[in-house]
């Protein structure tokens, strides 16, 4: 069973949707209980960095959160929104505080703005995975996802870099260190090349 984080934010029924396509049971939960006994975890989300960390906080899921991906080590991976809170923090907002699990922080596209393109970066992109990065085992060269975000993630150590995309210049666009996962792109949405990176995921051991 997989289960999907319901904070309150993020598209959950499509996750579902796909991973029940390709033949896997999963279930959306808000109950701590569920998710302090799950053997794999996916954290989606859209919208502001604040907010999500704050719902997450009010829901309760902070420390079932911990428990899970810390101590037990089980499986997470992060979606979009719910990659930029698996880091310390972002300039987006106020100031609120990330997980901290990956040492990294999310950072607007300044060069973007600076070489006037649009931002939000929407649409479809390819993806370069880091050489033998697990995430992206079907083994296509520069599989394409879709993206919609105005904030990327800067990692401290590139070793936890999993994959780069370019827009305008190369940038952070999925995360691994230990059992620990995240995409800013959603899979979800990204038809052939999402649904063998969720697979992938799914099946892990």
């Amino acid at each position: 069973m997989i289960t999907i984080v319901d904070y309150g934010i993020g598209n959950l029924g499509a996750i579902v949707n796909m991973l029940e396509y390709l033949g896997f049971d999963a279930a959306t939960t808000a109950d701590p209980k569920e998710i302090s006994i799950a053997s794999k975890l996916i954290l989606p989300g859209v919208g502001a960095f604040d907010r999500g960390m704050q719902n997450l906080r009010r829901s309760g899921l902070i420390e079932p959160l911990e428990e899970a991906v810390l101590d037990r080590t089980v499986p997470v991976l992060g979606l979009c929104l719910g990659m930029q809170l698996l880091g310390r923090g972002s300039e987006e907002g106020n100031g609120e505080k990330g997980l901290g699990w990956i040492a990294a922080s999310t950072v607007r596209f300044d060069w973007a703005v600076e070489q006037g393109l649009k931002v939000p970066h929407v649409g479809w992109n390819s993806v370069l995975p880091a050489p033998g990065n697990a995430l992206f085992a079907s083994g296509a060269p520069q599989p394409r996802f879709y993206f919609v975000h105005s904030y990327h993630m800067r990692c401290d150590d590139d070793g936890h870099v999993a994959a780069t995309c370019n827009y305008g210049r190369d940038f952070c666009c999925a995360v691994s260190h230990g059992n620990i996962h995240g995409v800013q792109f959603h899979p979800e949405k990204s038809h052939k090349h999402g649904m063998a990176l969720l697979k992938t995921f799914a099946e892990w051991n």
